[in-house]
């Protein structure tokens, strides 16, 4: 077993040795997945590297003001014309995470996980997993301190923008003393965290508002009050004009209410399928509970994907949550 340190010198020499990369995060991608794949972009262009950023989907609009953020590209418009052999995936906390991107791996790729989920099972040829770090950017704050590399402001905000997001602000739980430091050097090197508090935490837009007054019209509880779910439609979707990063923050509202231990957030992808978002107040691990359906995540925060209408797939959860107490 490879000690941290080691692991980390490990990813130095991944990233010295081979070249031609192809650099990918998890479907959906969240504010940590693209400031961790703009991070590792801006690491390989400082060591004269080759690489293509690549995604399953959208990059949110409120993150396109990141270092070339606007250079990964979303495979469902822009696919690749050929395969990669050197694979770098930042924030997926298992291989199936990466979505369909794995079409363009080589089949004797070679890879560097980088993940801060303990779901991960390690499934790199290179692992750097830090199960207590808040954010994937955090362990590439650690990463960057191997190289010799002059820090500027933007990428100073990327991985500052990691460590926002995947924070909540600064105020969820996983808000250690080396998050905190981490965050006072990023701002020491210009970074303006009003401004991106601002940006990425409190500003909405009116789909926002809208998409949330469906979820929260829809908002049940069980009997007892430990559990809150809301569920979301495509329909809903279309009549609020709402994107998926819309959403984002929607399943904390189940959570907060005051006795709920178990907020969940449905969402309907068609009629055979629905992702669920899970969040705790931290009696119930919901990492294991979402593993039960092929899910991961954190303690107080995962998510699965589960196949069947929204009734079973709901019933089957809340059925799940009953066994933890």
């Amino acid at each position: 077993m490879h000690t941290y340190e080691q692991a980390l010198q490990a990813g130095k020499q991944f990233l010295l040795e081979h070249d031609d990369y192809l650099v990918v995060s998890h479907v959906q991608p969240d504010g940590d997945a693209v400031s961790s794949t703009v991070t590792m972009g801006w690491l390989l262009s400082c060591l004269g590297k080759t690489f293509t950023m690549i995604n399953e989907g959208e990059i949110p609009s409120r993150m396109r003001f990141l270092y070339h953020a606007d250079a990964i590209v979303n495979m469902t418009e822009q696919p690749p014309e050929r395969k990669f052999k050197a694979i770098i995936c930042v924030d997926c906390a298992d291989f199936a995470r990466v979505g369909l991107t794995r079409q363009y791996f080589e089949e004797d790729a070679i890879i560097l996980n980088i993940d801060h989920h303990p779901t991960n099972n390690g499934y790199g040829s290179v692992n750097i997993i830090k199960s207590d770090a808040a954010a994937t950017a955090e362990i590439l704050f650690e990463l960057l301190q191997l190289f010799d590399i002059t820090w500027d402001k933007d990428i100073a905000t990327a991985v500052y923008t990691g460590l926002l997001t995947d924070t909540g602000g600064f105020r969820y739980a996983n808000t250690s003393p080396n998050v905190m430091t981490v965050a006072s050097r990023l701002l020491e090197h210009g970074v303006d965290g009003p401004y991106l508090a601002q940006t990425l935490l409190e500003e909405v837009t009116l789909p926002q508002i809208r998409i949330l007054n469906k979820a929260l019209s829809s908002l049940q509880m069980s009997e007892d009050g430990r559990v809150a779910w809301v569920v979301i439609t495509p329909e809903d979707m279309q009549e609020c004009g709402a994107a998926n990063e819309d959403l984002e923050g929607i399943v904390n509202y189940t959570r907060n209410i005051r006795g709920v231990e178990v907020g969940i957030f449905f969402k309907v992808i068609n009629d055979n399928a629905v992702k669920a978002s899970l969040r705790s107040a931290g009696k119930i691990d919901v990492a294991a509970l979402a593993q039960t359906f092929g899910g991961g995540g954190h303690v107080l925060a995962a998510g699965c994907r589960l196949e069947g209408k929204v009734e079973e797939s709901v019933e089957k959860v809340l059925k799940q949550v009953n066994t933890q107490w």
